[in-house]
């Protein structure tokens, strides 16, 4: 009797320490998709809040090649202008902020990012804001897979679904034309290099500040830029040379958004987010230069925000915990 009391107060016990390691572990397993999904949204609220400098900034550079100012020098004094405004920032913590272990980087994302900048510019400049950033916004399309040959960043199936759905989106948004110009190549060749850029910033942040990373894009940026001025440079008049400030300065603040939007989260899972400039660049088509919207309009947007929500949606726990998690690399970015 007495062993039978036994056994069922051993069984008791241990019921009681399995169900109570087993919710320990269930706590701990929702626990870790929970934070990730933190560090995705608050990623996502930077990449939004880039695209909407970087529209800003595309429509000053509309506005400014209307008036005359020629592409290499917008490209020239745009990243002069953001030099001059991030080093104040970067030289408080000393010089030591200047030093880096991977310059070579640095110079692949300048170089990619001002041959990215140049397509864009003259593109801009010669079709209408909703086509230029259309074109703009194929750099998504080839992030996640040069994120996944380079940095290892296997992105999630909903990932991989919402990248074709938001770029539908877009095409709903804009409905371009059929005829495919050599400008509208050019933009396109800009897409290909901004993706190739944004990606190097989501390798450069593993080890580099914020502030470093934008200062050096555009101190080599405004190098690179200085040499077609040779044969291109024209002095802007002062009603021009607000408009070009107004343009570095949109274009730093949305780099520096940009980057740390790239180093708080995974570049498949937020590349989705960056169709949001789209949004910003018909409103501001709409309100300087008469592009209404219409019925294609919303329903680009609809789906340019359900893709949103398909790079929020929660990996499995196998996905959490394999080797090539996003959630790994977003914690140690």
């Amino acid at each position: 009797m007495r062993a039978a009391k036994k056994g069922v107060l051993g069984r008791k016990l241990e019921q009681k320490f399995v169900g109570h390691h087993c919710a320990e572990r269930l706590s701990y397993r929702t626990d870790i998709p929970f934070s990730a999904d933190n560090q995705l949204i608050k990623g996502a609220l930077f990449i939004i809040a880039s695209e909407l400098m970087f529209a800003s900034m595309g429509a000053t550079v509309k506005a400014a090649a209307f008036s005359g100012v020629p592409t290499e020098v917008l490209v020239f004094l745009r990243n002069l202008v953001g030099t001059f405004l991030i080093l104040p920032f970067l030289l408080k913590g000393g010089i030591e902020n200047l030093r880096s272990d991977v310059p070579h980087l640095h110079l692949l994302r300048a170089l990619m990012g001002v041959s990215a900048m140049y397509c864009f510019f003259f593109a801009l400049g010669r079709l209408a804001l909703a086509d230029g950033m259309l074109l703009k916004m194929t750099a998504p399309i080839f992030m996640p897979v040069i994120a996944w040959l380079w940095l290892s960043e296997r992105p999630s199936r909903y990932a991989v679904l919402a990248v074709p759905i938001g770029f539908f989106g877009v095409i709903l948004v804009l409905r371009p034309g059929g005829e495919f110009t050599w400008v509208a190549l050019i933009g396109l060749a800009g897409g290909a290099f901004a993706a190739l850029a944004k990606v190097t910033v989501r390798r450069l942040t593993r080890s580099e500040p914020t502030a470093r990373v934008v200062f050096f894009f555009a101190m080599f940026g405004t190098l690179f830029s200085s040499v077609p001025l040779v044969w291109a440079w024209r002095a802007p008049t002062i009603e021009q040379w607000a408009m070009v400030f107004t343009v570095g300065l949109f274009g730093t603040l949305g780099q520096i958004l940009l980057t740390r939007g790239y180093a708080t989260a995974t570049t498949a899972r937020v590349a989705p987010f960056t169709y949001f400039s789209v949004i910003f660049g018909a409103a501001y088509g709409y309100l300087f230069w008469d592009e209404l919207l219409d019925l294609f309009f919303l329903a680009g947007a609809l789906l340019i925000a359900f893709a949103g929500g398909l790079a929020l949606h929660r990996r499995s726990d196998s996905a959490i915990d394999g080797p090539f998690s996003t959630n790994r690399l977003a914690t140690h970015g």
